[in-house]
């Protein structure tokens, strides 16, 4: 047969900062884990950002293209109609359209 005893203020309190000290300990851990996590998502966002960066530049340099090449292919069309019609002149043809 067991007897109980009573449970004192004093073992009360020393069973608390035990628990205490316990939860203390995994919180340290678990902040330090979530610095961690901080610094890893701040870490990708930066290479995000840089990446975002080179892709708009990217972009740019290729609206610019495709705009030159559509000038440029405008020019073309434009000389190739002026020497069309210049051709069926000398040959004494009207246009078809």
């Amino acid at each position: 047969m067991l007897l109980l005893f009573p449970d004192t203020a004093e073992a009360r309190l020393r069973r608390a900062l035990r628990s205490l000290d316990a939860a203390v300990a995994q919180q340290r851990v678990a902040v330090a884990s979530f610095r961690q996590q901080v610094g890893a998502l701040r870490g990708a966002v930066a290479s995000l950002g840089n990446s975002a960066g080179v892709l708009r530049d990217s972009l740019g340099r290729a609206a610019d293209e495709a705009e030159s090449a559509g000038r440029a292919s405008r020019e073309l069309m434009a000389g190739a109609m002026a020497l069309e019609s210049v051709a069926r002149r000398a040959a004494g043809d009207s246009p078809a359209w």
